[in-house]
């Protein structure tokens, strides 16, 4: 396999953030379920683990690289009309690096 596929590393990453959302999100469903934060103070103390920031910093950034990957696939594929192509994919890049910026602040900001 040459090392110009760029397919194959939209597979990878695809995969390894599907990979690690698999076994995070049941993580989180089943905390919650059985330790729901009962006030704002136990969610920041929750949150202020450094463990527990870091995973949640790693699965959102893991949600959003999965869908970048996921919707770029889909407009490269199907969408043939080009000045649409590059404003659907532009839109969809400065929506997910808001969120991310966002969800960092938001992580990170409950620390302090």
């Amino acid at each position: 396999m040459s090392r110009r596929a760029t397919g194959f590393r939209a597979w990878v990453l695809q995969r390894a953030t599907a990979l690690y959302l698999m076994l995070w999100l049941p993580y989180l469903m089943i905390h919650f379920l059985f330790f729901p934060p009962a006030d704002l103070e136990t969610w920041r103390s929750w949150i202020a683990q450094p463990i527990i920031s870091i995973t949640l910093a790693i699965g959102l950034y893991s949600i959003i690289l999965h869908a970048w990957v996921g919707l770029r696939d889909i407009y490269i594929d199907y969408i043939k009309l080009l000045s649409l192509r590059l404003t659907l994919l532009m839109g969809t890049a400065f929506g997910l690096v808001a969120c991310a910026i966002w969800g960092t602040q938001l992580i990170f900001m409950t620390r302090v």
